[in-house]
């Protein structure tokens, strides 16, 4: 999976916020906050990284879920899992 784009991560993620969280697509942006502009919680944020986790395999640090705030921070965070 390592030729996966961070095109191809933000796809799956807009996916998993449209279908799992009934956001409206128009909100998810590279710079939108999960929290306070997405209304998601710590438990959604689990919920997410269990996802992602399923997406690519890999499975993100407990320091590096911690620093994730935005929509582009968990795109990068799964690029840069992917590319170890």
């Amino acid at each position: 999976m390592s030729n996966v784009s961070k095109d191809d991560i933000l796809a799956e993620l807009t996916k998993i916020l449209i279908d799992e969280f009934e956001l409206s697509e128009e909100k998810i942006t590279p710079d939108a906050l999960l929290f306070d502009d997405l209304d998601l919680d710590s438990i959604d944020m689990v919920d997410i990284a269990v996802r992602m986790q399923k997406y690519t395999d890999k499975k993100l640090t407990p320091e590096t879920f911690k620093q994730i705030r935005t929509v582009s921070d968990v795109v990068n965070a799964v690029y840069g899992l992917l590319n170890e």
